[in-house]
């Protein structure tokens, strides 16, 4: 049997930009990927904690130490710049291997650094 579980997430991140008129995604600064184990087209869920939103879209790598939390295409109409998000990601695994995993948080600044 396989499990979808919880692998990582960006914990309270700020809402840079909102780009409606791009392809779709959304785009992280390449440090905040990195700290989160989470790789470029990967699928994550976004959380708006400001409105309640709820949506799936996936990774695009922006600058690194940029602080870029940027959500575009129809995601863009989910936020507001400012809007405090949890960006998650989740992995397919069995069940002996979902039983000792342990998922990777992090908390980024006001200003989407990691300090």
């Amino acid at each position: 049997m396989q499990l979808e579980i919880f692998k990582s997430k960006i914990h309270r991140a700020k809402v840079t930009q909102a780009e409606l008129h791009y392809v779709g995604s959304i785009t992280l600064d390449e440090a905040l990927m990195e700290a989160a184990d989470i790789i470029e087209n990967e699928k994550v869920q976004i959380v708006n904690v400001n409105n309640g939103e709820r949506f799936e879209t996936y990774v695009i790598k922006g600058e690194r130490n940029s602080g870029t939390v940027c959500l575009n295409g129809p995601a863009a109409r989910k936020v507001q710049v400012g809007d405090v998000i949890i960006i998650v990601s989740y992995a397919i695994m069995d069940r002996e291997e979902a039983k000792n995993h342990q998922p990777i948080v992090i908390f980024p600044d006001k200003n989407n650094s990691l300090n």
